[in-house]
């Protein structure tokens, strides 16, 4: 047996009796894109190494260089004092039931005290035995299809690590990402207001008289109403000058 070490502020992935090296190599991807680097293997069907594991790993080979390999799940679980069984049905047992958000969460609270903490996921065909999830502290389940409940071991993994990493970012739910432009000032889309009021002015688009204060209020509001950049401001100048320029010419 080989052992890897708890040096790192991060909870250990244990692949029960995994079946395929492309799904070890899989999960080991799923784990480095978001941080999680401590693997373990519990009599993997195919042994260890596996080198279908490391080309599907493709960049994440540093988590299968490091990962643990055990025999059996108990001696995988030795050192954790919280472990989580991922599972996607009911096992008649009486344990907590998370999903993935709530037991991240709690895993980073566990691991802020010091604990030590593990998450199993069970082979490809079957998921974990009952045996195994007797062990757990607690069970993760994903609000899946009912009708169609079987995750691939690799987008169980996925998932959790994703919730694991989210927990971590300041990262805003939504941004604008600015194309080498910024925000117009209220001035700017004033300025274009006055723009287009004068052109369509001219084009005696205001008519009737009587109801040319209010369209040209629905104007306003439809600028107001537009998140629009300084780009964005000098193309629609640049158009209206443009139709000018082109009805003179065909004028």
């Amino acid at each position: 047996m080989t052992e890897d070490n708890w040096t790192g502020p991060t909870p250990a992935v244990v692949l029960v009796r995994p079946q395929m090296g492309e799904n070890i190599g899989a999960a080991a991807r799923a784990m480095w894109n978001f941080g999680l680097d401590r693997m373990r293997i519990v009599d993997p069907r195919d042994g260890w190494p596996n080198p279908k594991a490391n080309a599907m790993a493709s960049g994440a080979g540093r988590v299968l260089d490091n990962a643990g390999l055990f025999q059996t799940v108990p001696e995988a679980l030795g050192d954790c004092t919280y472990v989580f069984a991922t599972t996607a049905r009911g096992r008649g047992l009486t344990k907590p039931v998370m999903t993935p958000e709530r037991a991240m969460e709690h895993a980073r609270a566990l691991m802020a005290q010091g604990q030590k903490v593990g998450i199993m996921f069970g082979p490809e065909r079957a998921g974990l035995e009952n045996e195994d999830v007797a062990r757990a502290n607690a069970i993760i389940s994903v609000p899946v299809n009912p009708e169609f409940p079987s995750l691939n071991l690799a987008q169980c993994v996925l998932l959790v690590a994703y919730e694991w990493r989210r927990l971590a970012t300041d990262t805003l739910p939504e941004v604008m990402e600015m194309a080498k432009t910024e925000f117009a000032e209220a001035i700017e889309v004033e300025k274009l207001g006055d723009h287009f009021e004068q052109r369509l002015e001219e084009a005696g688009f205001f008519f009737p008289d009587h109801k040319a204060p209010g369209m040209k209020i629905n104007l306003r509001n439809m600028w107001s109403r537009m998140a629009l950049t300084r780009a964005d401001v000098q193309t629609l100048h640049g158009a209206l000058r443009q139709l000018v320029r082109r009805q003179g010419r065909d004028g």
